[in-house]
C-alpha cells in the first residue's frame, strides 16, 4: 500500500547528494523519510558527516511534486513500492548496505523460493546456450526462482528457460518502468509477470537507460541472491562486475570455464583463476554445491593467473588517488569532495577494482589496494 512515507522517500532522494546511503542515515536520525524532509535542514548538525551542503536541497518542493507524479504512476501501473528503512526489500538485498533505499516492482516475488542469478554476455554462443538449457532442465524439480537482467544474450536465455521450465524469474531492470529495454524484450517481460515472476528496478520513471545504470543495476542482482552464476563474459564484461558485487556480499560465484582462446570464456576463466569464482565441472554437482541438495566442498581453480599492466584514464586516476588520500570514504562523501554525481562514480570504482587498485568495503566505503 502507498503511503506518505513512500511520498517523502521518493522526494528526498530526488535531492541532491541525498543517495541510498545518505537517505538510510536520515530516516534512521529523524524516525521517518517525513520527520526528515521536515527537520533534517534545521537540525543536521545533529547528524554525523552532515553538512549544510548536503541537506541543502532538503524541502525543495519540485522534488515534492515530482514524488506526487511518481505515485500516480505506480498506482496507475501497479507497482508496487519498497522501501528498505522500512525493512521491505528482500530479505537477502537488505543485508547489503549499499541497498536500494527504494526498490520499486511489477509482478510477484516469492520469498519462500531460494533466489540465484544467473548472468552472462549479451553475444552468448551455443556453448552458453547449452549450458543454461541443460542446467534448466536438470535442476527444474528444485523449488527457486532465477534472477537475471532482461538483457539480449545470457539473461534472456536465462528468463526463457525459467519460463519454459515453470520456474519463476526475475528481471532486474536499469531503468524506471516507463520504458523497457531492449524493446525486443517487451514480450518476455510481459510473460515473465503474467506466470508469477516480478520485475524489479531502483530507478523511477524519470531514469533513462543510460550506461552507467546498467553496473549499478548489477548490484541488485548480486544482492537478491546467495549465489551468482557466470555463464560467459569477456574481460570486463558487465557480468563480471555482478560477480564482484556477488564477492563483496560474501556471496557464492560460480563461473562456467571455457576455452583460453574464447573471448566469449576469458572473463569466466580469470574469475576462477583469481579465486573469485568456483569452476562448474557438471551440473551435478553444480545442483549440489548450490545447496539443492548437500553442500559441496569448494572446487579447485582452473587456470593461473596473469597480470597486465594497464594504464587508468583521467577520471579513473583522479578517483584513485582520492580514495588513495582519504581511505574508507564513502560514495555520497566522494560524490561531494569530487563534484560528480554518484551514478558516474561508482562505475569508474567498478573498473577499479577489476584492475585491483580499489576495495569495496561495508556501507559502499572504499580503500586503495
Amino acid at each position: 500500500m502507498i503511503s506518505e512515507e513512500h511520498l517523502y522517500s521518493i522526494a528526498l532522494r530526488e535531492c541532491n547528494l541525498i543517495g541510498d546511503i545518505n537517505l538510510s542515515k536520515l530516516t534512521k536520525a529523524f524516525g521517518s523519510a517525513k520527520n526528515a524532509w521536515e527537520q533534517a535542514k534545521k537540525e543536521y548538525k545533529k547528524l554525523d558527516g552532515f553538512g549544510h551542503k548536503i541537506v541543502s536541497d532538503i524541502g525543495n518542493l519540485s522534488h515534492l511534486h515530482f514524488a506526487e507524479k511518481e505515485l500516480k504512476f505506480c498506482e496507475r501501473n501497479g507497482i508496487q513500492i519498497r522501501l528498505k528503512h522500512l525493512k521491505e526489500l528482500p530479505y537477502l538485498l537488505h543485508e547489503c548496505e549499499d541497498a536500494p533505499a527504494i526498490l520499486y516492482q511489477k509482478g510477484t516475488y516469492n520469498e519462500n523460493l531460494q533466489p540465484l542469478s544467473i548472468v552472462g554476455t549479451r553475444t552468448i554462443t551455443s556453448y552458453g546456450k547449452q549450458f543454461i538449457s541443460d542446467f534448466f532442465h536438470e535442476a527444474q524439480s528444485y523449488n527457486f526462482v532465477s534472477v537475471s537482467g532482461l538483457a539480449l544474450g545470457a539473461d534472456k536465455e536465462v528468463h526463457e528457460q525459467s519460463l519454459l521450465h515453470k520456474i519463476p524469474t526475475i528481471g532486474v531492470l536499469a531503468h524506471g518502468f516507463h520504458t523497457l529495454y531492449p524493446s525486443k524484450n517487451k514480450k518476455l517481460a510481459d510473460r515473465i509477470i503474467n506466470e508469477g515472476g516480478a520485475l524489479f528496478t531502483e530507478f523511477n520513471s524519470s531514469r533513462k537507460p543510460d550506461r552507467e545504470n546498467f553496473i549499478q543495476r548489477n548490484r541488485i542482482i548480486a544482492g537478491l541472491s546467495p549465489a551468482t552464476i557466470v555463464v560467459e563474459t569477456a574481460f570486463g564484461g558487465g557480468s563480471v562486475s555482478t560477480a564482484t558485487f556477488a564477492n563483496g556480499y560474501n556471496r557464492d560465484v560460480f563461473a562456467l570455464p571455457g576455452k583460453v582462446t574464447d573471448q566469449h570464456s576469458q572473463g569466466c576463466n580469470q574469475l576462477i583463476s583469481q579465486n573469485k569464482a568456483a569452476i562448474i565441472s557438471t551440473i551435478k554437482d553444480l545442483i549440489y554445491t548450490l545447496g539443492f541438495n548437500k553442500p559441496k566442498e569448494k572446487m579447485e581453480e582452473l587456470f593461473p593467473y596473469s597480470s597486465t599492466s594497464i594504464q587508468l584514464t583521467d577520471n579513473q586516476n583522479l578517483i584513485y588517488k582520492f580514495i588513495l588520500k582519504n581511505p574508507q570514504i564513502n560514495l555520497d562523501d566522494l560524490a561531494q569532495q569530487i563534484t560528480l554525481p554518484t551514478h558516474k562514480i561508482l562505475p569508474i570504482i567498478l573498473e577499479l577494482e577489476l584492475l585491483g587498485k580499489v576495495k569495496s568495503l561495508s556501507g559502499r566505503e572504499f580503500v586503495a589496494i
